[in-house]
């Protein structure tokens, strides 16, 4: 899958689902529920346990669906970017910038989406490459903050990921957003083992980006 197809494909979906979990199990689930749900677009990240093989395991089991988009997540170093690649990552994303990182990942041409709160975060990692910036914590910077970021650097694509839910999304589209990252309000169902209930979100997060992709298109 080339770079292109991948951030085309994380853009068809909208929605990166960032998923977690306590358990091996209970990342891969959640992961299957939201992919069953529409949200196919998936951040694993380094936080649950064994986090490569199920990575490993998702890209296997979906390697005939060019639709699927199953990346890493909460990678803080190059080592781990790597680890992430060789079994198959389709993107990389960090909680920060991480130059060694973003070198690794332009050798490897998989999409990097580092996480930055300041404007020169942001200009210093499009200088190394990163396709996406991931607008971290969201809840903190707010959509105003992604509108002012937009008038000095219109062209870069901002995900904002933390504080994004089901009645607040169609706000971060209409500011320029190419993506959203959703975590525990699409998630959250998963660690009571309500996996049915994280796929019901999932296609609820699913048709309210295809609701708003149609209200900015027309």
């Amino acid at each position: 899958m080339k770079k292109v197809d991948i951030l085309t494909s994380i853009e068809s979906s909208g929605v990166v689902s960032v998923v977690r979990g306590s358990t091996k199990d209970e990342a891969y689930q959640t992961a299957l529920a939201c992919i069953k749900g529409g949200v196919k677009a998936i951040e694993l990240t380094f936080t649950a346990p064994a986090a490569d093989e199920i990575i490993k395991q998702l890209n296997e089991q979906y390697a005939d669906d060019p639709e699927v988009v199953v990346g890493a997540g909460t990678v803080l170093d190059a080592v781990t970017a790597r680890i992430a690649i060789m079994v198959g990552a389709k993107f990389v994303v960090s909680p920060s910038f991480d130059k060694e990182t973003a070198l690794i990942c332009n050798e490897y041409q998989i999409p990097y989406l580092p996480g930055c709160m300041t404007i020169t975060e942001i200009q210093t990692a499009l200088s190394y490459g990163a396709d996406i910036v991931k607008v971290f914590p969201g809840s903190v910077v707010g959509k105003g903050f992604v509108k002012a970021v937009k008038a000095p650097l219109p062209y870069v694509n901002i995900m904002p990921t933390g504080g994004v839910n089901l009645d607040n999304m169609h706000e971060w589209f209409e500011v320029g957003v190419v993506a959203v990252g959703a975590g525990s309000d699409l998630t959250g169902d998963a660690a009571e083992g309500d996996f049915a209930a994280v796929t019901t979100k999932a296609q609820k997060y699913h048709a309210e980006y295809l609701r708003i992709k149609n209200e900015l298109n027309k």
